[in-house]
This record gives structure tokens, sequence and C-alpha cells, in this order.
């Protein structure tokens, strides 16, 4: 636990399952002001669970529907954070899709829809907190959800892998250019998660040999990471990758001299 994250307020887009789900708990559990992001809007109930839950562990939340790909309704998330919960803290940007689709057979509005929801939306997130936490002079926090695919290829995804591989520079960049503000910029890696988006592809009992340490990832453990980024103990960490894939970017197929 991050005793300094109690009373911090956070955004969280893509939260009414799966990573942001826990990332939203996880904040609660720390008795941080969560604001729980939404889309669809058939989310909702879930997203009124998740608010409820976070009260109970002596936190605050309010839920708030966002399409990440909507610039005005970025632009709103700000505005209504900061005027329900007076401040700005911590923007973590996980919303994010994807499908698979041969590169020959992949449509433009196919590529549009993952780029625009995965690079563009984390990209409004981030100019959005930037404007608030540099008027305000606060020396805030971004996180940006990355994956093990802005270093491993992936065919029949290569919209998503893009995004990633742009979220990796876009972190970067953001983080050399306001690191004299004091406002900290990383991206969080996961691997093979259990999520309910990844339930079927991770059936397949072949998933763990692409994992060294040969188990599939806990959501819970991505959210580990996102409190610790956003705490003061990473006060002096800024334009990274933190990767949470039990060493899958190592290539296991290279262990014990195979491969």
């Amino acid at each position: 636990m991050y005793p300094d994250l109690a009373g911090k307020v956070v955004i969280i887009t893509g939260a009414g399952s799966g990573l942001g789900k826990a990332m939203a708990l996880r904040f609660g559990k720390e008795k941080a002001k969560v604001v729980v992001c939404y889309f669809p809007e058939e989310q909702k109930q879930d997203v009124d669970d998740i608010i409820t839950d976070t009260h109970s562990m002596g936190g605050e939340a309010i839920g708030v529907f966002t399409d990440v790909t909507n610039e005005h309704n970025v632009v709103t998330l700000i505005q209504t954070a900061t005027k329900h919960f007076g401040s700005l803290d911590i923007v973590i940007n996980n919303a994010g899709i994807e499908n698979e689709v041969p590169t020959v057979d992949m449509l433009l509005e196919d590529w549009n829809k993952v780029i625009s929801t995965n690079l563009t939306g984390a990209f409004l997130g981030c100019r959005e907190a930037l404007k608030y936490m540099l008027e305000h002079n606060i020396k805030g926090n971004i996180i940006n959800m990355s994956s093990v695919h802005e270093m491993i290829p992936r065919p029949h995804f290569v919209h998503y892998v893009a995004s990633k591989g742009g979220i990796k520079l876009m972190t970067e960049t953001l983080a050399l250019e306001y690191a004299p503000k004091g406002i900290r910029v990383n991206s969080i890696g996961p691997g093979a998660i259990d999520t309910p988006i990844n339930a079927e592809k991770f059936s397949d009992p072949d998933v763990e040999k692409l994992i060294p340490m040969g188990y599939i990832g806990k959501p819970e453990e991505i959210a580990a990471c996102a409190a610790f980024l956003a705490s003061e103990q990473a006060s002096y960490v800024t334009g990274i990758t933190l990767f949470s894939d039990g060493g899958m970017t190592k290539y296991p197929s290279f262990q014990a001299g195979r491969g």
C-alpha cells in the first residue's frame, strides 16, 4: 500500500471491466478519489458496483461515460473530474481494443478503429491532463497502457502492434518534454493477463509455454504496477515501460539453449 495515494484524484479510462476495473479497485483500496470511465453504455451497472466497492474500501468514486475516440468526450471528462473532486493528480489511459485480421484483409475501418482507441485516445487523455496539470502547477502522473507487443511482433494484429509501438514513443517523448515541470509519464506493458476479453484465447494451454514463469497473469498484478508508478515510491521514474509479463519479453523459446 502507498499512503501518499490517499486522497489523490485518478482518472482511469476503460475502467468498466478487465484491467481498468482492477486498477479502479486498487486505487479504491489506496483511498484515492477515482473517476471510473466506461464505454459502452451497457457497462453502467458494472461501474455502479465498482463505485460501491470503492466507497466500501474507504475511497471515493464517480462514473463517467467516455468514448476516448471523441475529443469532446475527453475534454468533458477532465472538466467533470476536476469539477467534482477539485483537482487532478493521475491519469491512466487504459482504454483499448484489438481484433485479429490478416493484414491483406484489413479494412481501413479496422485500422482506424484500433488506432483511434488505443493511440489517439491515449494522446487526447495525455494532452488534456497535461493542460490541466500545467495550468494548476501540479506535478502529476500519467500512465499509458502499452503491451509486450510494443516489442514483440504479432502477425494478424498489425493495427494493434502499431498502436502500442506508438504508445511507447509517445510516452518517452512526453516524459522528456514535461520532466522539467515535474510531470512523470510512464507506460505499463502487460503480457498474457486473465481478463474477460482474453478468456477464449488463453483457454489454450500452449499459451503458458510462451511465459517463462509458466502462468497467465492476473489483472491485480497490473493494478499493482499502476499503483507503484503513481506513488512517490516511483518519484524518480519517468519515460519507461514497466513490463509485467512473467518474462514473456525474454522469449522463452531460447531457454536452455533452445530456439
